[in-house]
């Protein structure tokens, strides 16, 4: 029994040296700007400044500006088809029976595209400019 226990503790030693020791260091973080608008009023953009992670989704950049400001809130539904959908942003709800929705789009140099999956498989790049824009369907 001894020697079964001695032998399961050398492997499991062994696992732990391959593995590598932890380290204290934090893992990289990439600066990210993001821009909150509504289509459907006159309100002023909201620009935030965070970070995500290296190798982070959209989503833990949104949960990260939230837990830093307090004048940054967002909600999110799991659609069983679709993943995860920005529900609402600071109070501004989006609702199928008014068309509306947050549309997420990225700027890069100048130009600026939809993203072509959600907050919670998108991964940001160093840098980059998220906006977070409410509007209606009906206005495409």
């Amino acid at each position: 029994m001894a020697l079964r226990t001695t032998a399961l503790l050398s492997v499991g030693f062994l696992l732990f040296l391959a593995r590598g020791a932890p380290t204290d260091a934090d893992p990289a973080t990439l600066p990210l700007r993001m821009t909150v608008e509504n289509d459907l009023s006159n309100v002023t953009p909201e620009t935030h400044f965070c970070s995500v992670v290296e190798g982070g989704v959209l989503l833990g950049a949104l949960r990260r500006l939230q837990e830093t400001q307090q004048d940054f809130k967002f909600s999110v539904r799991q659609d069983p088809d679709f993943g995860l959908l920005l529900l609402s942003v600071n109070g501004v709800a989006a609702d199928e029976r008014e068309q509306t929705y947050w549309e997420i789009l990225s700027e890069s140099s100048g130009e600026i595209s939809r993203l072509d999956v959600g907050i919670g498989c998108y991964k940001p790049k160093a840098n980059e400019h998220i906006i977070l824009r409410f509007s209606s369907w009906t206005q495409q």
